[in-house]
């Protein structure tokens, strides 16, 4: 019997030798009630969606122990060198992709780790002045899961009044540590105001969730199109990315034609800040709006957006 893998692989190879013919298109059906006519799912008749996270993080690390491409050391030891791989972030990569953000005229969501904003209060600023949107990342660099609700709670406290201090604004939006929240996250967040998070990734559109009672906005996160993931840990090439980035965005504008699409892209201070993956952003950012009806979206915009329209996918509500 043949089994599903082999059927996968045949037509893998087909594929490769030229025998599919280019018409063909892979993919499961899309369910008759997501169908509906391009231009229908979005503001101002937007096909598709892309939304950039750019996160703020350098200085925020602890002295020992943060992750880095440096080799492990014993944690009792100060790991000077990866200290200065973070410092990259402030000091080059952050203004690096406002740059090039400004010459795409593109507007995106920075996660600010809130002792990152502290160090960096003009920068921080800087960003928001720049027409991007803050949001809470954590006041520290600690990993949420393991908190009580009381010190969840006190972590988002001293995280908006740190946004709110260094640029005048109110975090909506929020990215707990590597997407690891708690069973009383969302529930902190709603009660201090948020209306959005972005640690889900199982979906590749917006969706509303029920959190007591009241619905609360899902904008999905990535982590196949995670700069941290493809560059850190996967060691991928610049070509690589670039190659991935562009896959994925035709992918998704083909499914664009009968249902709502969005494309989310990570980029974080010290990784994607660097000369030639910044480049390499920029490039994928001028082919995708070299497509009729790609709009570039902050996470605040598409999450209000997401809570308004009688389009979105509702779980549990």
């Amino acid at each position: 019997m043949t089994s599903r893998r082999d059927l996968i692989k045949a037509g893998v190879m087909a594929a490769i030798a030229g025998t599919v013919p280019s018409s063909v298109t892979l993919g499961d059906p899309v369910p008759e009630q997501h169908k509906r006519a391009a231009g229908t799912f979005w503001p101002d008749g937007a096909r598709m969606v892309i939304s950039v996270s750019m996160q703020m993080e350098g200085g925020a690390q602890p002295t020992s122990g943060a992750e880095s491409p440096m080799p492990k050391i014993d944690p009792k030891y100060p790991d000077l060198p990866a200290s200065k791989w973070y410092d990259y972030g402030y000091k080059e990569g952050l203004p690096r992709l406002l740059e090039v953000f400004e010459r795409r005229k593109i507007k995106v969501t920075s996660h600010m780790v809130g002792a990152a904003v502290d160090l960096h209060p003009a920068l921080a600023k800087e960003i928001v002045q720049r027409g991007h949107e803050a949001t809470g990342h954590g006041q520290t660099w600690t990993a949420q899961f393991s908190m009580t609700p009381e010190e969840e709670r006190d972590s988002y406290q001293q995280s908006i009044e740190s946004i709110e201090r260094a640029t005048g604004t109110r975090p909506v939006g929020f990215n707990a540590f590597w997407l690891r929240g708690t069973p009383h996250t969302l529930e902190i967040l709603q009660s201090l105001g948020f209306i959005y998070h972005i640690d889900d990734i199982s979906r590749d559109e917006p969706f509303l969730i029920n959190v007591r009672g009241k619905p609360f906005a899902v904008v999905p996160y990535t982590l196949h199109m995670n700069d941290i993931v493809d560059y850190e840990t996967r060691y991928f090439s610049t070509a690589m990315y670039a190659d991935d980035l562009k896959a994925e965005f035709d992918a998704l504008y083909a499914e664009a034609g009968a249902r709502r699409r969005m494309m989310s892209v990570s980029a974080h201070d010290r990784i994607a800040g660097r000369p030639s993956r910044a480049k390499v952003l920029e490039q994928f950012m001028i082919y995708a709006q070299s497509h009729p009806g790609v709009a570039f979206m902050r996470k605040d915009e598409i999450a209000r957006f997401a809570l308004e329209s009688p389009l979105t996918v509702r779980e549990d509500i």
